[in-house]
This record gives structure tokens, sequence and C-alpha cells, in this order.
């Protein structure tokens, strides 16, 4: 590990995982790394979680503050929820078993946009930060860290914390150093200056994150991989939702509106996105560029056809074979991919500057445009709001894409009022399921209802829906947005009740 630790001082701080673990105390807040499944430290919550076993069973209360860039995976949100180990966690999570402690109530969670969190940590808004843990995948002689295959808030991370762990990884390939760009020009307000980025290629910043290397307290060697997300094949409701945005575009370019380079592309994480990717690349687009928060397996190929120029991110999300074809053609992609921290990649200006088109997922929608990205039946939470919002608002186009329905058709994913919601009608530009596409642009909430409906219910619920709608229309006690307020949220709770949204 002598290559990879290369500065003399930190060299001398090396310790086990164990012996790391056991500088946090309880109480503390701990911020670390990782982004959707990438980058994240693996040894020390790992070591962290055993000890808090340990003290548990000898009556002793040990919890923390967990602080990280988005989701993570077994090894860190997994172990410390498994213990009982958090008492706090944000902005993001997508692990099953911190999932059910959130839900049975174990412990708080803040769902937050990503652009968002940096800021609010150098406002003082989650207190201090007493550790830092940050996987790196080098030290360099003169004491910088080169950054790991996520970039996230780790450069927040080692600047606010009072302590720092590091571990470094020798899984991840060296290769990674220079396809960074670490933007340290960020200010508190009222000493915020422009942000010179002004295309998805452009760099700002420098390719290695600084630390006080006063703070470090502990260095950890590790040599284990990311979390390996493999997609299953997209489906034929991925599909189909698919060639519905992409005959948009198409029709798009036709008028005007865009050309055939279209807009610099996000896209969020999962089989539908994926779906997108590959219709790209069949549809004939070439040359076309992504500012987006994660790299998938299906980026790594358009960026190989020429369908995609040039992609910048905060994280990978690969499966893995993506992990392997990425180590294959590392040179190839390190002149085509840029990782910057998530203050840059989810910056609202930047977003809105560069004209992002925007492509996630949701739960529901409901008849005027409100979407639920995170809750099942409104209180159930399944993941967190992420950057979606971050680029629905913001970016030139806003689409949330669902199934129509879920759970055989029990669930519908259009109903009358949304059970949750994460993004406003305000910021809801297009409505995409298997059925159609809903383009809201220029409608006024009744015309919404009536195309939402039209183009994307499923036929088992759009009666029902039609007939919410006409009831409402001539009995509710306003008739901008009209709704039944005792009926509104009345399929779910016959989900609840029933097991069917379905009379």
């Amino acid at each position: 590990m002598h290559d990879r630790i290369r500065h003399a001082g930190l060299l001398e701080k090396r310790m086990s995982a164990e012996a790391a673990a056991a500088l946090i105390k309880p109480g503390m807040t701990v911020a670390m790394s990782g982004f959707t499944g990438a980058g994240y430290p693996k040894a020390v919550p790992q070591a962290l979680a055993a000890q808090m076993e340990t003290a548990h069973a000898a009556g002793t209360d040990f919890k923390i503050k967990v602080l990280t860039g988005a989701s993570t995976a077994p090894e860190l949100d997994g172990v410390l929820a498994k213990v009982g180990g958090m008492e706090l966690r944000l902005p993001y999570m997508s692990d099953p078993a911190l999932r059910k402690r959130i839900n049975d109530g174990d412990l708080d969670y803040m769902d937050i946009h990503l652009s968002h969190v940096a800021q609010h940590t150098w406002f003082g808004f989650y207190g201090g930060i007493n550790i830092a843990i940050v996987e790196v995948v080098g030290i360099r002689e003169d004491g910088s860290l080169i950054p790991s295959t996520s970039v996230g808030n780790n450069k927040t991370w080692l600047d606010m914390a009072d302590a720092v762990i590091l571990e470094v990884n020798a899984q991840q390939s060296a290769q990674l150093e220079g396809m960074h760009d670490i933007y340290y020009g960020t200010a508190l307000p009222p000493h915020r200056k422009p942000i010179a980025l002004v295309a998805p290629e452009d760099r700002i910043g420098q390719a290695y994150l600084d630390v006080d290397m006063n703070k470090v307290i502990a260095v950890v060697e590790t040599d284990a991989p990311d979390r390996l997300s493999a997609f299953a094949a997209p489906d034929e409701a991925s599909t189909q939702i698919a060639s519905h945005l992409l005959d948009f575009l198409d029709g798009e370019i036709k008028t005007g509106r865009l050309t055939d380079k279209l807009l610099p592309l996000q896209s969020g994480v999962g089989n539908i996105a994926n779906a997108v990717l590959a219709g790209l690349s069949r549809g004939g687009y070439r040359g076309l560029k992504a500012y987006t928060e994660v790299i998938q397996d299906g980026m790594l190929e358009l960026i190989k056809d020429g369908t995609l120029a040039f992609a910048s991110a905060t994280s990978f999300s690969l499966s893995e074979a993506g992990i392997e074809e990425f180590n294959r053609n590392v040179d190839f992609y390190r002149e085509r991919i840029v990782f910057r921290t998530q203050e840059i990649s989810n910056h609202p200006e930047l977003i809105r500057r560069l004209g992002c088109i925007a492509l996630n997922g949701m739960i529901e929608a409901d008849i005027y445009g409100n979407v639920n990205s995170t809750h099942v039946v409104g209180s159930h939470v399944m993941n967190g709001i992420g950057g979606s919002g971050d680029f629905a608002r913001n970016g030139y186009l806003g689409a949330f894409m669902s199934p129509s329905t879920a759970k055989g058709g029990k669930i519908s994913g259009i109903v009358p009022m949304a059970s949750h919601v994460d993004h406003t009608e305000h910021d809801t530009m297009l409505i995409i399921t298997e059925q159609g596409l809903a383009d809201l642009r220029g409608l006024a909430p009744k015309q919404r209802a009536r195309v939402i409906t039209e183009k994307c219910a499923h036929p088992d619920y759009k009666p029902m829906l039609e007939d919410y709608f006409a009831r409402a229309s001539r009995d509710s006690y306003g008739k901008h947005t009209p709704h039944l307020m005792g009926e509104a949220l009345s399929w779910h709770q016959r989900y609840i009740e029933t097991g069917d949204m379905r009379l």
C-alpha cells in the first residue's frame, strides 16, 4: 500500500479498522463518504457496528448521527441499522434494513434535496461534525487525496469535521486519478460569486481533495469492492415508457424547440432510466452530453458507441460487468467522464443555465401533476427525493416516469390526490407511463387532470378517475383544482384496508 499512501506523516497514522472505530463515541455526528453504493467506507462502519453490538449487549446505548452523500450499502447503512446504531440519518437511503428501522419509528430520517446538504452543513443547520470517514484511492506526497468512485459531499465533510478517518481502498482503480473536478470556489452568502461552468465538460476546480493533515486521526487500509448493483434488462413497461419519451423528443426536434443534440441529460437510477438510455442509442442520437448525478452501465455503453460525447456526474453506480468494462477501457473513459462534488453536480443555477432534461422515476402522480417519489400510501418511506427535485424544478424539461400500476394492478400510479408530495404540479412538465405521455406544459389544473387521466392511467383505473373528476368538478368547494376532500385519499385508505385500490 505504500504506493497508495505516499505521505510519510499519514503513513504513520495507519491502524486497524477496529482501532479507528474505537475513536467514535456515542452521540457523535459522523459524516461518511458514499453515493449510490460507490465510494463509501467499507471497514470502519462494520467494525463500529460490532462495537455497538457489544455495547448494547452490556446495557450501554451507543448511537450516532450519520450524514452521507446519498445511499451507501449494506456494509455501512445495513450493518449500522441492524444493530440499532443510528439515531438520525440523512439525506438519502435505500438499504432495506435501514428502511425498516425508519418505518418502524426506531430512528429519525431527514429527506433532503441533495444540492442542499453541503450548504446547510456550512450554515450550521445540522450542528457540528465530530468525525468524517472518507474513502479515497490514495494519498499523494503533499497530503492531498485522490477521490474514489464517488465525490458526493466529501469536500464539505473534510473541511467541516473536527477529525478525519481515511480509508485507502486498493480495490479502487488507481486510474481514477485525474477524473475528478473539485471546486473550492464556494463561499457563504453574501460573498458568493458566479460559478464559471458553461458546459458539462468544463473543469473549474482541481483533481484532488484537500485535507488538514492535523485533523487526520487514522488511516485504514482496505481492499474491498463497491456494492455491485446489477440491473435487470428493461421489461415491457420500461421499454414502452422509453418509446413514448423518445417519440416526444423527436417531436420537439421537429418543432424546432430542440436540436438533434438535445440538451444535457439527467437520468435517475433504475431499469426505466436504462431503457431510456438504450432507446437514445437505437434512435440514432449522437454526440449528446449528460450533466447528472450517477454514471450507470447504460451511460458507459452510450459513451462507448458515441451516443454520449461527455458525462458529468458525482458518482458511479455500476454493476460488476460495468466496473470490469470501465477498468478495461479506463483511458478511453477518463477523457469523457468527470466527477464533481454534489453541490456542483446538483447546483440549481447550473442546471437551469445548462438547460438539463430531467428524467426521474416516481411512485405516483395525481391527476393535477403533483408527484410522490418517496412514500407508499403517504407514510411508508421507500428511499428519498435525492436529486430529482434539484433537476425537475430547475431543468429545461422535467419528466416523471413509472408503470401505471404496481403490485399486480392493486396500486394505481395515477391517483386522485398524491398521498405525499415531493414535486408539486408547478415543477412537473411530463408524466409518462407505459400507457402514454402527458405533456402538461401550458395547461391549467383541470386541463392537466383530463390529459393525465386520458394518457397515463391504466384502463382498470381510468373510469374511476373520470368519475372522481366529474363529481369533484360538480361538487367541490372550489372549482379551480376540484377535489372531494372526504374522498381524495380514499384509494390509499382502501389499499390499507383491503390490499387493493380498486373498488
